[in-house]
């Protein structure tokens, strides 16, 4: 691909990073915050359990579906175009969010901003590739983990404070709304500084596949919300028929299409096949888990946001700081990193349980541990899926790699909400049984204006066996994947 720099400027490689960054922490930010605002957002529009698990699944879904096809959109029509696309709509979208009035209108909101991130992430390694000089990449790459890291750990405290804050008396529509702020200062140093690039107008975009595994995946989400919420019906199970019909014409798709999605041939290979499946149950069980301690720390024991925040703080500070300390071992130990991170995240897990009930700092210690065995993780599992891959396959393996990531992340933030909502008892006719999520003394408990001690006690009782239950399951999800990464390559990617 041909780049040039903008007649105006030369190109500042260091500048372009920053973008880069910066558009990634907006996608980062945009993705998590609903965890801690679900239940202010619930309060103000309704919708209950379904419109809770929505505001996640949404976005992750359509960022999943429509990763792969952005990234060919940019190979096609140049990544600047359409990264400046990207951004445009996603802070068009956040805007929709930032003003909706009901519960349809966010979840099309949160759809769109996921399909306009789905144009916007993948730009940005290739946009860095190309402006930097081969033996200074390493370095520019290095950068990412903990910058991202900083804004998972900002992100949140940031979303608490603006709800708390309820500047202009927007509460939770603040979160969505700063991004005019964020995001259009991002677009005008991307308009600035960003080089032109012409695209290969040869490169082939696969809009058949992504349709059919958008269908399938909304089939099976659908189903698995609406039948959690609203009963199990006869309209949940014909979603989730529909969603195995249209997953199953995807897989033809790929074998038959000239330019597939997935690589047929990828899945031919023991290592990549076995990390494509643990990225998916890892991620499916790590999203689920961090959004129920979320709904917990709010609907149970009625932390504030902010406070909530920060007692999830401790999980993206073990991010940053395993992620740094494994950069420089994954060359060496390979799975054995992932195995180790693993049983990281088994053991915070499994001592979550013990102090969950009564809240407090003594959630920081396994939250804490949570975190570091995701930052030792997240890369290596990237990295040592792609170790035996071939150099012409490592674009699309990967590309396929991190949007089954998305889709796990959707699928698992629903799966495990299901799990918490059905034990707790949440579920009544699709609405979520609850007064006012913000307050200590008006936790979701049994739709009742005046909720005494005593049954705020019994209701944080009942959401900490839920979250308990919801424990379990992630647990079970963390052993299969230590059986997994076993079958996985032994030395990671050759960039390493």
């Amino acid at each position: 691909m041909l780049i040039r720099a903008s007649p105006e400027a030369p190109v500042r490689p260091w500048a372009v990073l920053a973008v880069v960054i910066a558009a990634a922490a907006l996608d980062l930010l945009d993705g998590t915050i609903t965890n801690l605002a679900a239940p202010a957002i619930v309060a103000d529009l309704g919708g209950g359990q379904a419109l809770v698990q929505w505001l996640g699944a949404g976005y992750a879904l359509a960022l999943g579906v429509l990763l792969v096809t952005g990234g060919r959109l940019g190979d096609r029509y140049g990544r600047r175009r359409v990264f400046l696309t990207g951004l445009t709509g996603f802070i068009l979208a956040s805007i929709a969010c930032g003003l909706a009035t009901g519960p349809a209108m966010i979840i099309t909101g949160r759809i769109v901003q996921g399909a306009f991130g789905a144009l916007m992430i993948p730009q940005g390694f290739g946009i860095i590739g190309a402006v930097f000089p081969r033996d200074r990449l390493g370095r520019a790459y290095s950068l990412f983990a903990p910058a991202l890291g900083v804004s998972s750990v900002g992100g949140p405290m940031l979303a608490g404070l603006l709800i708390e804050a309820d500047l202009l008396g927007l509460g939770w529509r603040g979160m969505f709304l700063i991004n005019i702020v964020l995001g259009g200062g991002t677009l005008i140093a991307a308009i600035r500084l960003l080089p032109a690039d012409d695209g290969e107008r040869g490169t082939t975009v696969d809009a058949p596949g992504a349709a059919l595994l958008g269908a399938a995946m909304l089939g099976l989400l659908y189903g698995l919300i609406d039948g959690s919420a609203a009963g199990w019906s006869v309209r949940p199970l014909l979603c989730l028929a529909a969603g195995l019909a249209f997953a199953a014409l995807f897989c033809l798709r790929q074998v038959t299409a000239h330019a597939p999605l997935i690589e047929p041939s990828l899945l031919r290979r023991r290592g990549f096949t076995a990390g494509l499946l643990l990225s998916v149950v890892f991620h499916a069980a790590v999203a689920g888990l961090l959004f129920v301690l979320a709904l917990f720390l709010q609907s149970g024991l009625g932390y504030s946001p902010v406070r909530a925040a920060a007692h999830l703080s401790p999980v993206a500070v073990g991010i940053i700081v395993a992620s740094v300390a494994c950069h420089r071992l994954v060359a060496r130990l390979g799975r054995v990193l992932i195995a180790v991170g693993l049983a990281i995240t088994l053991a915070g897990t499994a001592w979550l349980p013990a102090v969950v009930s009564g809240g407090g700092w003594a959630l920081v210690p396994p939250v804490l541990f949570v975190g570091l065995g995701l930052g030792t993780c997240f890369a290596t599992v990237y990295d040592v899926t792609l170790g035996d891959v071939d150099q012409r396959q490592a674009g699309s393996a990967g590309g396929s790699l991190s949007a089954v990531q998305q889709l796990a992340n959707a699928a698992g933030a629903a799966a495990v909400t299901t799990v918490y909502f059905h034990t707790a008892g949440l579920h009544t006719a699709g609405q979520v049984r609850t007064t006012d999520l913000h307050t200590a003394d008006q936790v979701a408990t049994t739709g009742l204006h005046a909720a005494g001690q005593a049954q705020a006690a019994t209701a944080a009782a009942v959401h900490a066996q839920a979250v308990t239950h919801s424990l379990l399951v992630v647990i079970v999800a963390t052993l299969v994947c230590c059986a997994l990464v076993w079958l996985l390559p032994r030395r990671a990617h050759a960039h390493h």
